[in-house]
């Protein structure tokens, strides 16, 4: 028997920012870029907003970017002993410590998150008026709030898929692709919960889905667990 969903309220924030890179933690040594944050980089950047050192509500998020690009970064790898003290720990540039890599990065990138009851209410209270600088991913990454709405969420069965970031097996859009990111990291970052994801690349239009609400502008929402 399938399970009841009663309607919600929830806040809808829309954010943009001109340049945001996330990289693929499970590609290490390589510079991967993830096309989309994270839902672990949003709950970041909402304790940001809060000054709590976590935001584990339950969420829905949707991300699309207009464009990519490569650019060259300097990297300065730690001493693995910590050892050198002349370079604060540091790999001496004399034996390859300093290197020039590609990174991939994302231009303008349109984020909504939703927030639902009344854990939603208190992070949009708090985005009004940030405690700490708000960034997407990278420290250097500022992201822009756009607007702030109140919607109704009501379960439904089919709605606008889009960039939705969706739990596996949500629907069955052909385009969709999985990703396995990080759903949150602790506090110490010794630990991280990780979850799959479906993610369409391109606008789809109503199609049927499975678990999702519906916001006021027939997006589909799903509210994603830490």
């Amino acid at each position: 028997m399938p399970v009841q969903r009663e309607p919600q309220t929830a806040w809808r924030a829309d954010f943009w920012a001109p340049v945001a890179s996330f990289r693929d933690p499970l590609f290490p040594g390589i510079s991967r870029c993830l096309p989309f944050p994270p839902p672990s980089t949003i709950r970041g950047l909402l304790a940001a907003a809060t000054g709590a050192e976590a935001e584990l509500l339950p969420l829905g998020l949707a991300a699309w970017a207009e464009g990519s690009g490569v650019d060259a970064e300097t990297y300065h790898p730690i001493a693995a002993d910590g050892t050198n003290p002349a370079v604060s720990g540091r790999v001496g540039t004399g034996k390859g410590g300093m290197t020039i890599r590609d990174r991939p990065f994302l231009a303008h990138v349109h984020l909504t998150v939703w927030l639902p009851g009344a854990e939603g209410d208190r992070i949009a209270a708090a985005l009004r008026r940030p405690r700490w600088p708000l960034r997407l991913g990278r420290s250097q990454d500022v992201v822009h709030p756009l607007r702030l709405v109140r919607t109704a969420l009501r379960p439904t069965e089919e709605a606008i898929v889009d960039h939705a970031l969706a739990p596996d097996s949500a629907h069955d859009v052909p385009s969709a692709v999985m990703h396995r990111m990080a759903a949150s990291v602790s506090t110490d970052r010794l630990s991280t919960q990780w979850a799959d994801y479906l993610w369409c690349d391109a606008p789809t239009g109503s199609l049927p889905v499975r678990g999702a609400y519906e916001d006021a502008e027939g997006q589909a929402v799903w509210l994603l667990a830490p």
